[in-house]
């Protein structure tokens, strides 16, 4: 009987169905961005068209990393914390289906903050208190 490489077996891809759930937690920060693109291309190849990514609550760091892969990705039409089940520890995403034509751009850029309010509020505060001389 031949004997098996568990190191073999530990590099080689689980296949699992595409049902519009990709829970976090069991990936290392760095694995994250990759994992959820890879996530978002099989989703929309399976016509899974509504996606559920549980990130967890803690600190917020993992839901931002998330949050902001989602605000560059082209085929992502919407996404949202998801207030039901867990709360803000998922965040729900709404992406173009196969056959849809991606925007060329995506969001607009945020808006300019003029140089005024650029410093802090109290530092403004103090201005108009003091005034300038």
């Amino acid at each position: 009987m031949p004997r098996s490489d568990p190191d073999r077996s530990a590099v080689l891809p689980v296949q699992t169905a595409v049902d519009g759930v990709l829970d976090l937690h069991a990936f290392r920060p760095q694995e994250v961005p990759d994992l959820v693109r890879e996530y978002l291309h099989a989703c929309r190849a399976a016509r899974v068209t509504e996606i559920r990514i549980i990130h967890g609550k803690g600190k917020g760091v993992l839901r931002e990393t998330v949050h902001a892969l989602l605000r560059r990705e082209p085929m992502v039409r919407n996404f949202r914390l998801a207030h039901d089940r867990g709360g803000w520890g998922a965040t729900l995403v709404d992406i173009y289906p196969p056959g849809a034509s991606l925007p060329t751009t995506h969001r607009p850029p945020p808006p300019k903050v003029p140089v005024s309010e650029q410093v802090p509020g109290w530092y403004r505060l103090l201005q108009r208190v003091f005034g300038k001389r």
